[in-house]
């Protein structure tokens, strides 16, 4: 049952980059966008984002459950040594939440939706960058897992593991792939000319996501972070780079040439690779401290915490995501049936 759960959690990650990265990709692309351009994306982005932007955080929410009932040394470890970072996004999410929806279903039209644009922009792009750092943390090696916190200061403990270099990279690179996934999406939504908008934004996107994970990757390097020596000696995560280099001719001829449903696709599976490059060769040492790599599974819940978490995702799964189909085919999210 255990690898019913490990499904479930990578599942959940995989569903939270793609949709929710979107999401704050939004917000990302409106907000390096003209004041003109800005218009018209706020419109889009209002009619794609309205009917599922809430349902797009669900997968977090799982994510956090599976670590919290089924992973809970690790969960302590992320929530205490991670706690600031967290609490950052958190807080960037709902105040994220309540722009959006001020900014649209607000009562009285005046000078505070100047205020609820501003706060969905600038919440988007903080957002995604804590997301990364956090992420980032976790391999940077820098969390401090001690018996006593005494001879240790506060910065050491709570804020050296996460503000720093890689860690800030990692977030710079992840609200990059959030914007680019958002231009890719937004390209199947716009009409006519507009859409030639989300064209060049998209190719623009793909080339900073290129550009600021070579730097992460050289400068993890440079660090002599553990985990780019991993990276570095995996044949999975060469692989997975390799063919991820070259599905960028296809990605961008689908994206120059408009292709709604390829440049989706091709989007989807630079994402896949991206993970499987990241999270493959560590696998299940997820966790890189001062004193080493924890293996996620050696404190995992006793078997039958396991077994009726699993059972639970498994109901639990069969019904979110044909609801989640419908919805987003509801919608007309889903392309695959249009010409």
């Amino acid at each position: 049952m255990i690898y019913v759960v490990l499904f479930f959690l990578a599942f959940s990650l995989l569903l939270y980059v793609l949709l929710a990265g979107a999401d704050f990709g939004a917000g990302i692309v409106e907000l390096f966008s003209s004041k003109e351009n800005q218009a018209i994306t706020k419109k889009t982005v209002y009619r794609v984002m309205g009917p599922v932007w809430e349902a797009n955080h669900i997968w977090i929410i799982i994510m956090i459950v599976i670590l919290w009932v089924g992973f809970p040394s690790f969960y302590n470890i992320l929530m205490i040594s991670l706690h600031i970072p967290i609490t950052l996004m958190l807080l960037g999410i709902t105040l994220r939440g309540v722009a959006f929806v001020f900014r649209h279903y607000d009562a009285f039209k005046d000078n505070s939706q100047i205020i609820y644009d501003w706060m969905f922009k600038i919440s988007s792009l903080v957002t995604p960058i804590f997301l990364g750092i956090t992420f980032g943390a976790l391999l940077s090696g820098k969390i401090i897992i001690a018996d006593s916190i005494i001879p240790y200061s506060f910065k050491a403990l709570y804020i050296d593991s996460w503000l720093n270099g890689f860690s800030i990279f990692t977030g710079l690179f992840f609200a990059s792939l959030c914007a680019f996934l958002s231009s890719v999406l937004l390209i199947g939504e716009a009409e006519n000319e507009t859409r030639k908008i989300y064209v060049r934004k998209a190719i623009i996107a793909t080339v900073i996501v290129v550009i600021v994970g070579f730097i992460t990757i050289c400068y993890g390097f440079y660090m002599d972070i553990p985990f780019i020596n991993i990276f570095l000696h995996n044949y999975i995560t060469i692989s997975a780079i390799s063919i991820s280099a070259v599905l960028l001719y296809p990605l961008w001829m689908s994206i120059k040439n408009e292709r709604r449903i390829y440049s989706r696709f091709f989007a989807g599976i630079q994402v896949l690779l991206i993970l499987i490059a990241a999270l493959a060769p560590i696998f299940p040492n997820m966790l890189f401290t001062t004193s080493g790599s924890i293996n996620i599974l050696n404190e995992i819940a006793p078997n039958s915490v396991i077994k009726v978490l699993g059972i639970s995702l498994i109901i639990g799964g069969s019904v979110i995501l044909p609801g989640l189909f419908h919805l987003l085919k509801s919608f007309k999210m889903i392309k695959i049936l249009e010409r």
